[in-house]
């Protein structure tokens, strides 16, 4: 089997610009889309990405059949963005998850394979696409600064160069450098994910759990492939 070829990118336009060249698509969003997808899909649930941006989750929702996670601030308990409300979901259960990144960049694909990954489940996730001898992208989701600009985000860097260290292929000069950041910081996740400016905002805001899930590293075997506009979990056919 041919060795894959390994991009790395960022956003929204990064994904725009490797759309028509790359074969499948990793998309990294771990504070905090990635890391609730992998917690719902590791639990026998399916999550359908709704850009945030849209209107009509709730029709949405209806459509598909699906439960809809509320907004943190608004979740009482019940599912939302949070990873930390998904960690008792029933199996079988659909959830209609809106986020800002995660789920505009799943929404972007198209027809092309897409996996959610996280540094819950890096090594499973490298594992399937190991066996997919194509070219493949790994997708920084990042988070936004006032105005809308991109802001790079260390954990999403963190993700993606955990995967790519995972793999064996031909490597970008920017998969490289993302490879090599991880390389950097891998003994020091927790503490660097409480410290960046995301973990500080979701500390601030009462949600210090959602950061110490994200930084557990190889926690879960769950593969969370886009399939049909939902992520499930193909792990079972992907070893």
């Amino acid at each position: 089997m041919t060795a894959p070829q390994i991009d790395f990118a960022w956003g929204r336009a990064g994904l725009a610009a490797l759309l028509d060249s790359c074969d499948v698509f990793v998309i990294l969003d771990v504070l905090c889309f990635t890391t609730s997808v992998d917690v719902a899909v590791a639990r026998g649930a399916e999550v359908l990405p709704f850009p945030l941006e849209r209107y009509g989750a709730d029709e949405a929702a209806r459509q598909g059949d699906a439960l809809l996670a509320k907004p943190r601030a608004e979740a009482a308990g019940g599912p939302s963005l949070s990873p930390a409300s998904l960690q008792h979901l029933a199996a079988g259960t659909r959830l209609l998850l809106p986020s800002p990144n995660g789920s505009a960049l799943s929404a972007m694909v198209g027809q092309k394979r897409a996996f959610a990954a996280s540094l819950r489940n890096a090594t499973a996730v490298a594992a399937a696409l190991q066996q997919a001898g194509e070219r493949i992208a790994v997708i920084a989701g990042g988070e936004h600064w006032p105005g809308g600009a991109l802001r790079p985000a260390i954990e999403d860097l963190l993700g993606a160069g955990a995967v790519i260290a995972r793999l064996d292929g031909a490597l970008s000069p920017e998969a490289r450098a993302a490879r090599a950041a991880y390389r950097e910081l891998k003994d020091e996740i927790p503490a660097t994910l409480r410290a960046s400016r995301s973990g500080q905002e979701l500390i601030a805001a009462g949600f210090p759990d959602d950061v110490e899930l994200a930084a557990q590293e190889d926690v879960s075997a769950a593969v969370p492939a886009l399939v049909e506009g939902r992520y499930v979990d193909v792990g079972m056919r992907s070893s």
